[in-house]
């Protein structure tokens, strides 16, 4: 379905919103041979960590920090000295896994840290239609520790370390949403959205995120209904008015990025 277009200026920023530098030098962080995330190094030398978990090194032209021993008990060691000190986000103890480059899953990290020490994440939305091409979106609860009231996808979330992508997807919607995707037609995926930009997640947050989006119709006489009181609305928007409020800025970023992809 088509409808208007995106101003071009405003789509241009957008793309910037969500690939943009780190605000502070960031060094890397490495477990193993494996490239595992970036620091801001003052976050990290502040704690005072022990060198059984974490020393300064260099490899060849870059300096940055090994972490060392088994990588989801020593992760987990640095997020609590982190949480101690006031440089994690909201501590919600979930574990999201650590990937190498290629990936490849090493180990896991509870979410409150993943910004400061620049993990990558994964996240999976899902947009929603009605039969006649009216967009269903979410509000976010004015309580959410990010981006609260702002309109989001009908379902967003993050993919913790004990899903896969798909259990992710079922999971969220049925929590954000209270639907079950066998409520839902035409459900197929969308596509792969990437961003790397800085965030207020915690001290020194950077985001390094990929995101699944799929799409799907919602039947008439089937409406969504939060179950986790994350989210204080939902509505149905024409087109136009989605369009609006995108270019108002009254949508997150990922939202913007995964509606526009998806078409007005």
């Amino acid at each position: 379905m088509s409808g208007p277009a995106p101003d071009a200026h405003w789509l241009a920023a957008l793309h910037a919103a969500a690939d943009r530098a780190p605000r502070k030098p960031r060094v890397p962080l490495w477990a193993g041979d494996a490239r595992i995330g970036s620091v801001e190094p003052d976050v990290l030398l502040g704690l005072a960590l022990p060198a059984r978990l974490v020393t300064r090194v260099t490899r060849g032209a870059e300096s940055g920090f090994q972490v060392h021993g088994q990588l989801t008990t020593s992760l987990n060691e640095i997020a609590l000295a982190m949480r101690e000190a006031g440089v994690a986000h909201v501590w919600r103890d979930e574990q999201l896994a650590v990937t190498d480059a290629q990936g490849t899953r090493l180990g896991t990290v509870e979410r409150a840290v993943v910004r400061p020490l620049g993990i990558t994440t994964f996240a999976v939305h899902l947009t929603g239609r009605s039969p006649d091409g009216r967009h269903w979106v979410q509000q976010r609860s004015l309580t959410k520790p990010n981006d609260p009231g702002l309109w989001d996808t009908l379902m967003g979330g993050m993919v913790p370390a004990c899903d896969s992508v798909a259990q992710a997807l079922a999971r969220e919607t049925w929590e954000e949403a209270g639907l079950n995707l066998e409520q839902v037609a035409q459900l197929r995926h969308g596509g792969r959205i990437s961003m790397r930009r800085p965030t207020d997640s915690g001290v020194g947050g950077y985001v390094v995120e990929h995101i699944e989006w799929y799409r799907c119709i919602v039947p008439d006489g089937v409406e969504p209904a939060n179950q986790d009181g994350e989210v204080a609305q939902f509505r149905l928007m024409q087109g136009g008015e989605v369009l609006g409020r995108l270019e108002s800025d009254e949508f997150t970023v990922e939202a913007a990025l995964v509606l526009t992809r998806n078409g007005l």
